[in-house]
């Protein structure tokens, strides 16, 4: 209109004399929903940038740790001892396959995969070292049982798998709690707007316009009422977010610490070594204690040569360390987990103060719903149970949004984990691709109060087992096996009934 008419047609807005038609004020609204819904997956973006530049730092720091152990090993093992390595190549391979398998969230028992790969690699040796006999498949089953009391290898496999588990399990759990934490807040980022939501909003940010009043902005309390009402969901998430926060420095505190990856990743291959050089060293002792426990082995009849010129040369393998690298990844990610900690809580503040308005709620100068002037009301609480009486915005309090509670589900799942991690115990991981609810772990726990509570739990077998996000960003999904009691106490309780009734009818 060239002038103001009256406003009897307006739906949202104040009914007074407008500048706005019924067309106007519906574009207004659709505007301004699409630019709320923008504002807020801005903000959810940047905080996936963090958490996804954090897991992509680390991981690469952990994968190039591994992989250089790995070609130290390649490298040395052929001059030190010649055909012994070249014959046995698969056995190492294998290994760190399984390791950046584990790393990865593929369902290995870590355990078990370094048990199996000293089993390997004694039964290849020990024929290797005594070529004059033939050696069967059954022999080296005998001579495998008595390998615990005998040491072959020393105290190498004890103390590697005590120390390569903690540090691979933490760093597993670590590398993930950022990937959940980005899948989690790009999931609750593409969450609508309600209808009562988008009046609200229009009315905040589009009202002004038809009232004549378009330089006027709104009053940052009438704003913070808006935006309070609309994320009221979102701001439940804030006391499981803060759990994953403060679950994963504590992890990192672990990494860079008593599970030190750069002492024990990086000096795989080194601890491989030491190992081979404790079993030739004690060659003839251990042999003449599995003849003992076996007995003696056929001779071999075909002929064979002598043990490849034993060792050729003693060459000295060092780990470089990346300690200095490692600690400053850290500093960095416990400054930026600290950081958002209180994200979902202060999103409205920072929508407000940002995006959309000026003047506190003590200015009269101020777009308060109605009219220019101040806006009297006083700020709702967080989360949605705050929002009963909030005079801007509807909100039914009864029916949260399951999205959002299914994500409050997945940080616990996965503090949960990171608190496993904490103390040492292992979770197997489920790769899966279906986005479920999840159940739950029970209430998450921050800091030591995981350790303590988790520590009553009983060790690493069998595990737990959790679903985990794709690395591509596909999305958490999978959900804790501590559902599954549940579902076998109900199915008891079906059966029970089942049988009552078939009684009655008797």
């Amino acid at each position: 209109p060239f002038s103001l008419v009256s406003g009897e047609h307006l739906r949202i807005c104040p009914q007074g004399y407008t500048c706005c038609t019924s067309e106007m004020e519906e574009n207004f609204a659709n505007k301004s929903r699409s630019e709320f819904e923008a504002m807020t997956k801005e903000a959810g973006r940047s905080v996936q940038m963090i958490l996804t530049a954090q897991h992509r730092s680390f991981d690469g720091y952990f994968q190039d740790l591994l992989n250089k152990s790995e070609k130290a090993l390649y490298e040395a093992f052929p001059t030190m001892y010649g055909e012994l390595y070249m014959q046995n190549m698969k056995v190492f391979k294998d290994l760190y396959s399984e390791l950046r398998r584990y790393y990865r969230g593929s369902n290995i028992n870590l355990e078990e995969a370094l048990n199996e790969f000293w089993t390997r690699l004694l039964e290849r040796l020990f024929k290797l070292m005594n070529p004059q006999y033939h050696i069967t498949d059954e022999y080296l089953d005998c001579m495998v049982k008595h390998a615990e009391q005998h040491k072959p290898f020393g105290e190498v496999p004890r103390d590697l798998k005590v120390k390569a588990t903690r540090a691979f399990i933490a760093a597993r759990s670590y590398a993930q709690g950022f990937l959940v934490g980005s899948d989690v807040v790009r999931k609750v980022s593409q969450v609508s707007l309600s209808h009562e939501c988008t009046r609200a909003v229009m009315k905040l940010m589009y009202c002004p316009h038809c009232r004549g009043m378009s330089s006027v902005k709104p009053c940052n309390n009438y704003c913070l009422n808006v935006v309070k009402g609309c994320l009221a969901n979102q701001a439940d998430l804030n006391t499981e977010w803060k759990y994953l926060m403060d679950s994963l420095i504590v992890v990192a505190d672990r990494i860079d610490g008593p599970y030190n990856v750069d002492a024990v990743i990086g000096t795989i291959h080194m601890r491989i070594a030491e190992a081979i050089s404790n079993l030739q060293e004690n060659k003839e002792s251990i042999t003449a204690k599995v003849f003992q426990g076996c007995g003696n082995p056929k001779i071999n009849t075909k002929g064979s040569s002598s043990e490849d010129k034993k060792r050729r040369g003693k060459v000295t393998l060092e780990a470089k360390s990346s300690a200095q690298a490692l600690e400053m990844l850290v500093l960095d990610a416990k400054g930026n987990l600290t950081s958002l900690k209180s994200y979902w809580v202060t999103l409205p503040n920072v929508l407000c103060s940002k995006k959309v308005t000026a003047g506190s709620g003590a200015d009269d100068k101020c777009w308060n719903g109605m009219t220019k002037g101040s806006y009297l009301p006083e700020v709702m609480g967080d989360g949605l149970a705050n929002q009963i009486n909030n005079p801007e915005v509807e909100v039914d309090i009864t029916k949260p949004d399951m999205t959002i509670r299914q994500q409050i589900m997945q940080l616990k799942i996965m503090t949960n984990r990171l608190g496993n991690a904490n103390i040492g115990n292992d979770v197997d991981f489920q790769d899966a691709s279906d986005d479920t609810s999840g159940s739950g772990s029970g209430d998450a726990c921050p800091d030591d109060v995981c350790g303590k509570r988790l520590a009553k739990s009983p060790s690493t077998r069998p595990p737990e087992t959790h679903a985990i996000p794709k690395q591509s960003g596909h999305g958490v999904s999978g959900a804790s096996s501590r559902s599954l009691p549940s579902a076998s106490l109900l199915l008891l309780l079906l059966s029970v009934a089942l049988l009552a009734t078939q009684r009655s009818w008797r």
